[in-house]
């Protein structure tokens, strides 16, 4: 959001889109981006078409929506799961896709739950949603996103071809050749998303997270040597053909034959292979041919003339021409005598004619070499890379926005990237966050400065008990709200109204309505994905009153943000962090669920686990319409706690999840830290005393992040 403040400042023209990792899904958060200048926005893939339909009528903001391909399983922007485990942060496209790894689940006792040992809970399946293309467009979607980040041409060509056939003749014309073409490309299954009302074992895929492909045939019988399938689909020479092992493994080769339907096919045995399992075509040769053949000559756009001089003692020049539009460039080396054999035509021809990755092909090309002349074929490389480079500064298409001249950049970038240093003053308070009233009541009242309570049941009750203390009162909120949870909010709201200090927001939406609508401060909690002081500040101007810092920061970093912002900053010290926020249930893959109708009365709701592949075990716990994974282990940063404080900081935050006991005593021992009363020595000795029976970690504080 600070980077968009800046866009929209030092370039005012400048077109600016929302991606999903901003977590918009309601009506509120379009109209805040709307209101900022944001001309689109990428809705969380999530979003349900009536609530789409709901923003579109709405708000005149552009709406886009992914309509196939790979899905994350948490809400983008809310997973820290790949950034805790190794560091490789999501938010900052380095996630390693821990969600595709088996994992287990666990009951409340520790016990692993027959026959959901070692499962992909969380992989979901590829999106497709072309039978729905009309539904989409109708709910107001504009713009259609296809994921094609990290796949190969063949891929994008296949899907897109269909997708634009669709779009153009209408979803009927959709056969099953076309289907077929795009399982085959690629797929885990395919699921029509959440926003189509997909969910548990609908939307996720369990027993593998990888390229099925597309069913072909069955295992007739196997001998030593040979298997023996019988071919519900043709195959070519060079498919891809894929057998299940009796281990449960997969195991791959290359067709080495041609087959029809109906034939029985011969392989070499890959493995030992029961009769009657399932036989797969994992790639086509003839799909990959016609997807190349359908984009290999329709991405040269131009046809240019090249003409390059090559003279010992100068410098060459090399000049490109596409019909009236010319670029003349000069090397940086000298051309020198050759010491042995010297440049050839033909070599100059070969560099100059390697413009694979542009959207140039050479047409004509006069060479002028002197004989016996050498210059590094890298040097004829860039060149031709500088010329490109050169011609499509000049025949790009023109965007119509006005030239801002070096001059009035240089004076409004310095303007407002000029360095402000304040004094770093911590005002050294003490915030905790609580799920649950049984938490409330183990907390001493008088050993906290700010309480946000994130639970709903007996919301009267937990507010009469603190009132006397004359304590902050906040109301935490969920990070995903659509319009029927936000409307419930607001009863909630003005029935508390007089009583509560402040509402914590994690979701731009949830901040414009509370801010429209109500006289309460308001806190931006980590949902927000607060990383530099562009954002919060940016933030504070529009009504945040305080900020919880990304838990991804540096200690360093933090400070380096407090000496040019002078809001009111929080930082989590305790507690376990959310890695995942997700639509989807990992327990409704046990009940058999279709939808969420009954999660408010599941007994499945919360006090269960994920176990990872190193035996990690990461509480969950459903509300409302999603649920949260929370970390391993707790951050617990008291013994660097002075330092938090020292760079700044107002406020250290304690947060309580599904912790049970130990609550008084770890409040205590923070509070106290906090106002002097127990020493460095003494917290360390806390510390190692506390990890012989629990275990921590220190968080991003010091480590940081990819």
């Amino acid at each position: 959001i600070g980077l968009a403040k800046l866009i929209r400042e030092i370039f005012p023209k400048f077109e600016i889109h929302a991606s999903t990792q901003m977590t918009i899904n309601n009506l509120y958060g379009a109209e805040f981006l709307y209101d900022m200048g944001f001309s689109r926005v990428v809705l969380a893939r999530e979003t349900p078409l009536d609530e789409i339909e709901h923003i579109s009528e709405n708000t005149p903001i552009e709406l886009e929506a992914f309509i196939h391909g790979a899905l994350c399983i948490s809400y983008s922007g809310q997973c820290l799961m790949s950034s805790l485990i190794g560091g490789r942060s999501g938010n900052r496209g380095r996630c390693a896709q821990p969600c595709r790894m088996p994992s287990s689940l666990v009951d409340k006792d520790g016990k692993l739950l027959e026959d959901w040992d070692k499962k992909h809970l969380l992989s979901t399946r590829d999106l497709s949603t072309i039978n729905d293309l009309d539904k989409i467009i109708d709910a107001g979607i504009i713009s259609l996103k296809i994921e094609g980040r990290m796949k190969r041409p063949e891929y994008v060509a296949t899907i897109v071809k269909n997708y634009r056939k669709a779009l153009d003749q209408g979803v009927d014309i959709i056969d099953e050749k076309n289907i077929e073409d795009m399982a085959q490309v690629f797929n885990r299954e395919f699921t029509r998303g959440a926003m189509l009302g997909s969910f548990g074992d609908d939307f996720v895929s369990v027993d593998r997270p990888d390229n099925r492909g597309l069913l072909i045939g069955r295992v007739a019988r196997a001998d030593k040597y040979k298997v023996y399938v019988e071919l519900e689909k043709d195959i070519s020479t060079g498919d891809g053909i894929e057998f299940k092992l009796s281990t449960g493994e997969y195991k791959g080769l290359r067709s080495p034959i041609d087959a029809s339907r109906g034939e029985i096919a011969t392989f070499e045995k890959p493995g030992y292979i029961l009769n009657d399992s399932l036989v797969y075509k994992t790639s086509s040769v003839d799909l990959l041919k016609r997807a190349k053949d359908s984009y290999q000559d329709e991405n040269i756009l131009y046809n240019i003339d090249a003409e390059i001089e090559i003279i010992i003692g100068g410098a060459p020049r090399l000049s490109l021409k596409y019909n009236d539009k010319q670029v003349d460039v000069l090397g940086e080396k000298i051309t020198e005598k050759a010491k042995k054999a010297g440049l050839t035509k033909e070599q100059v021809r070969e560099q100059l004619s390697k413009l694979g990755d542009t959207n140039y092909s050479l047409n004509n090309i006069k060479i002028n070499l002197e004989e016996n002349s050498f210059l590094p074929l890298s040097a004829i490389n860039k060149l031709r890379r500088d010329a490109t480079d050169k011609m499509d500064s000049l025949i790009k298409i023109d965007n119509n926005r006005e030239k801002i001249d070096n001059e009035s950049y240089n004076k409004i970038k310095n303007l407002i990237f000029k360095t402000k240093i304040k004094n770093a003053r911590s005002k050294k308070e003490i915030s905790i966050k609580i799920n649950n009233i049984n938490q409330l009541k183990q907390l001493d009242l008088d050993k906290v400065d700010r309480l946000y309570l994130n639970y709903e049941e007996d919301l009267r009750k937990s507010i009469e008990m603190i009132k006397p203390h004359k304590k902050e009162i906040y109301l935490s909120t969920e990070k995903i709200l659509y319009k029927d949870s936000i409307q419930e909010l607001e009863k909630e709201i003005k029935a508390l109204e007089n009583d509560l200090d402040g509402i914590s927001v994690s979701n731009l939406g949830t901040f414009k309505y509370i801010k429209d609508r109500f006289d309460l401060n308001i806190h931006g909690d980590i949902g927000l994905n607060l990383f530099n002081s562009y954002s919060i500040d940016f933030l504070k101007s529009k009504g945040i009153k305080s900020t919880t810092l990304s838990p991804e920061l540096t200690l360093e970093q933090i400070r380096r943000i407090i000496e040019k912002s002078d809001a009111s900053l929080e930082a989590i010290v305790y507690g376990r962090l959310p890695v995942m926020t997700m639509m989807h249930c990992p327990m409704s893959l046990v009940k058999g669920c279709k939808d969420d109708s009954d999660c408010e009365d599941c007994n499945f709701r919360s006090g269960y686990k994920i176990k990872d592949r190193m035996n990690i075990e990461f509480p969950m716990e459903r509300r409302d319409i999603s649920t949260t994974i929370y970390n391993s282990v707790p951050i617990m940063v008291l013994d660097n706690l002075e330092s938090i404080y020292s760079s700044g900081v107002d406020m250290a935050r304690l947060d309580f999840t599904s912790e049970k006991n130990d609550i008084s005593y770890i409040q205590e021992v923070f509070y106290d830290f906090s106002r002097g009363n127990i020493d460095i020595e003494k917290a360390r000795e806390i510390i190692a005393d506390y990890r012989i029976d629990h275990d921590i970690t220190n968080g991003h504080y010091f480590r940081g992040i990819m």
